[in-house]
């Protein structure tokens, strides 16, 4: 079994939709980013990633290479999990966090754990997704961006 440990942030943009774990989030601001900057999509490819010692989400998907501008980060994480199955591994469980100030995501939770779950041929049940805020400190807090944590565990697939 291996545990890998994911980050990602972004700021807000105006005229860009808000998307988090591939749900459009009402919110006044998107992200800013080379594909859809989708925050905790990228922090569960990071863990993933790492978990399986395949290095990290801007050496598989660089965002220098104009086919990943403004991709779904949904696509990405399946293209991640490809990556991982080819090693022989599969994920065991997911637990992320969400740090915003705003907007309040706690209604949007269960079709976010749902999205990658779906990505990744698993049951909800395996991914757990919680929101906080920074208490109104650093970037996240002064309502400049939003940061996303995420863990996950792996095992070999016995053959």
């Amino acid at each position: 079994m291996r545990i890998g440990l994911g980050y990602d942030s972004h700021r807000f943009c105006e005229h860009r939709v808000l998307i988090l774990g591939g749900v459009q989030v009402p919110h006044d601001f998107g992200l800013l980013g080379h594909s859809d900057a989708d925050v905790l999509t990228h922090a569960v490819i990071d863990a993933l990633l790492g978990a399986a010692r395949l290095g990290d989400i801007g050496r598989l998907f660089p965002d220098t290479d104009e086919k990943y501008k403004n991709i779904s980060s949904t696509i990405l994480l399946k293209e991640a999990y490809s990556e991982l199955r080819k090693s022989g591994f599969f994920v065991v469980n997911i637990d992320a966090t969400i740090v915003a100030e705003a907007p309040k995501l706690s209604p949007l939770i269960p079709q976010m754990e749902q999205n990658l779950a779906d990505c990744l041929g698993i049951a909800a049940s395996q991914v757990s997704v919680k929101a906080t805020t920074a208490e109104k400190m650093g970037f996240v807090g002064r309502g400049e961006g939003i940061a996303a944590h995420a863990i996950c565990l792996i095992d070999k697939v016995m053959s």
